[in-house]
């Protein structure tokens, strides 16, 4: 692996202002309050947490789907297949009372790095790739977490 280029890194780390936001507003009390109020309920807690990371799972699907434009063969079909199980599982499962839906996410993202991986392991993704998934996948399945067991 080697050093994430600063971009990247940078926009990775930003889009996790909601994930962090969410899951500090669902175990702060006074916070959580002033969110809803000045922001909104959407913007709060659980519901930032499942809306969101029903976006994003969807996003890294398309992501994934990109990087399956580069493979060829037989592994090319089963990249586009595995490709589209990140949208599909954020659709089908995301959804729904909060608590079930935050577990199904966390469980989703947690799966996505096993294609990272793989996708990796297969030279269809930079070099960095995986350094940067790990650590914000490692986040976003503890603020996903919080919000689904705390």
């Amino acid at each position: 692996m080697r050093r994430i280029p600063t971009a990247p890194l940078v926009l990775g780390l930003s889009g996790l202002i909601p994930f962090l936001w969410g899951a500090l507003t669902h175990v702060v009390g006074p916070l959580a309050d002033w969110s809803a109020a000045a922001l909104g309920a959407r913007f709060t807690g659980q519901m930032i947490l499942q809306g969101y990371g029903i976006v994003i799972l969807a996003f890294m699907s398309g992501v994934i789907w990109g990087f399956a434009t580069r493979a060829s063969g037989r592994f090319a079909v089963a990249a586009y297949v595995a490709s589209v199980l990140p949208a599909l599982w954020a659709f089908f499962m995301g959804t729904g009372p909060a608590g079930p839906a935050l577990q199904a996410l966390a469980i989703g993202f947690a799966a996505l790095i096993a294609l990272d991986v793989v996708f990796w392991r297969m030279r269809l993704t930079p070099p960095w790739w995986l350094s940067l998934r790990l650590v914000l996948t490692a986040i976003v399945v503890a603020c996903v977490s919080v919000g689904a067991y705390a």
